[in-house]
């Protein structure tokens, strides 16, 4: 009796051993293929948003730059139209805007967009970069950078010093530099102020043949009397003229 007892205990806890294995594997089983299924759809749901990504940044390098919009290749159904002679024509659609140019032997260009409105001009495209270029070329030309030097004089400064002051001020000056000609006034000197009107008229009357005032003596602090000068290139290219135009030595022999 015991040990019947016995086998039916042992047969029990053995299939109740086997049903939490069998659980165990099950529940392992369902976790495994919920994530698998979780990271293929999170993964499809990556590569979708960054497949439209990418097609809204190709989208905006696709956005035309006005200048080199031409033709057939302008993105647009109507544009407001200029003529060859910037006059207004007003709203037409891209088709007749191009049917003009070529009446015209021109092209239509896509010059600017303001508020999303594309305006468009007839006129020919190669000349109209070239003189784009050139003038491009020309405002780069004349861009220069001016460098700010500065003098330091003082109330009493002698003859000889303020001859060589006045020599590296000419050097600077002629380097296309702007020069800021400073007095200092010490202790009771700022009450004589007059004295240093008095030096900066004797200095810029040695580099006046080629400089000009840019601006005004003034005060600063009740310390210093400052006056900038720069290049006056009209007396500069006087001065070169004339040298250019004096006879050598060997012709007047």
């Amino acid at each position: 009796m015991l040990l019947l007892s016995t086998r039916r205990f042992i047969s029990h806890l053995s299939d109740f051993l086997l049903g939490c294995y069998n659980k165990k594997i099950f529940v392992v089983f369902g976790k495994w293929i919920f994530n698998h299924f979780f990271y293929l759809f999170k993964e499809e749901v990556i590569i979708n948003n960054n497949n439209n990504t990418e097609n809204f940044a190709s989208f905006q390098n696709k956005k035309p730059k006005s200048e080199h919009v031409i033709n057939n290749a302008i993105p647009y159904d109507k544009v407001f139209l200029l003529d060859n002679n910037g006059e207004k024509i007003g709203v037409v659609t891209k088709k007749v805007a191009i049917e003009k140019a070529r009446e015209e032997n021109m092209d239509l260009v896509l010059i600017d967009i303001k508020n999303n409105k594309p305006i468009a001009k007839i006129l020919d495209y190669g000349k109209f970069k070239y003189d784009k270029k050139k003038k491009q070329k020309a405002a780069k030309e004349k861009q220069s950078v001016t460098i700010n030097r500065e003098i330091r004089l003082t109330p009493l400064i002698g003859d000889h010093d303020l001859n060589t002051k006045a020599k590296k001020a000419r050097e600077f000056i002629l380097e296309g530099n702007r020069v800021k000609v400073s007095v200092k006034f010490r202790g009771r000197e700022r009450a004589r102020t007059e004295l240093g009107e008095e030096i900066l008229t004797k200095f810029y009357a040695l580099v006046e043949d080629i400089a000009k005032i840019s601006k005004e003596a003034t005060l600063v602090n009740e310390k210093f009397l400052d006056i900038y000068i720069e290049k006056d290139k009209r007396k500069v290219d006087a001065i070169s003229n004339k040298l250019n135009n004096e006879p050598s030595e060997e012709q007047g022999e």
